[in-house]
């Protein structure tokens, strides 16, 4: 599965990454393969987690890995005492461990041979691979802010557009209350209407009826009543 992880290194990325390479010095190994172990865990490639301790992490562990380095050495002090072969009866013969163990000579050229290790512990390729991952990264930042901005413009117009239908509604609620109330003035002009009429009717049908009583007087008779 290719390792595709670009985000931010964190603090325990850091952490994890310091712990390992200077778990590899003190053991004898490359930096490397530590940076391998660390690409493995954290779903990086060995290119990036070197570039990140060479840019980043190491001046950081200066002191840590002049002492992971010496323990590396007393590491290999110890591993050749206790392969040193038994001595002969004569003793002008000299195990070729002890003439070498501290001889200025061979520690010098470990030394430097440890330092072109380091140097030499990214190649070319790693380097190809990392830049190719950094912009494949920064394609992919440029496309999600293109989207983004893509997003926020449809966003713009959509506000746009429900400010626009808010401001339609607004307009035809007015109307309506209009037509409303224009429809309940009709209603009470009908209503009148009606009521006029009625009593039109009322007073062509019952005219009232009069009678002079015995003084002289106009008397209104009742309705029904004409005698």
């Amino acid at each position: 599965m290719a390792k595709v992880r670009q985000d931010a290194w964190s603090h325990e990325d850091d952490l994890l990454l310091a712990e390992t390479v200077l778990r590899h010095i003190r053991e004898g190994s490359t930096q490397l393969n530590a940076f391998e172990e660390v690409g493995d865990c954290l779903n990086r490639t060995s290119a990036a987690c070197g570039f990140r301790w060479n840019a980043e992490v190491r001046n950081q562990y200066i002191s840590a890995i002049d002492l992971a380095k010496r323990q590396r050495k007393e590491r290999k002090r110890e591993l050749a005492k206790r392969s040193k072969p038994i001595p002969t009866t004569n003793h002008n013969v000299v195990s070729p461990s002890i003439e070498t163990e501290n001889h200025p000579l061979i520690m010098e050229e470990e030394e430097e041979k440890e330092i072109v290790e380091e140097n030499n512990s990214l190649t070319l390729n790693d380097v190809i691979n990392y830049l190719q991952s950094v912009q494949a990264n920064i394609l992919e930042q440029n496309q999600k802010a293109t989207n983004a901005e893509s997003l926020q413009q449809s966003n713009q117009q959509l506000q746009q557009h429900i400010i626009s239908l808010e401001q339609e509604l607004s307009v035809t609620k007015k109307k309506l209350k209009t037509v409303e109330d224009d429809y309940q003035t009709f209603i009470q002009i009908m209503e009148r209407a009606r009521k006029m009429t009625v009593l039109d009717e009322q007073h062509t049908n019952h005219s009232p009826a009069f009678k002079m009583d015995k003084n002289g007087n106009l008397e209104q008779l009742a309705h029904g009543n004409s005698n």
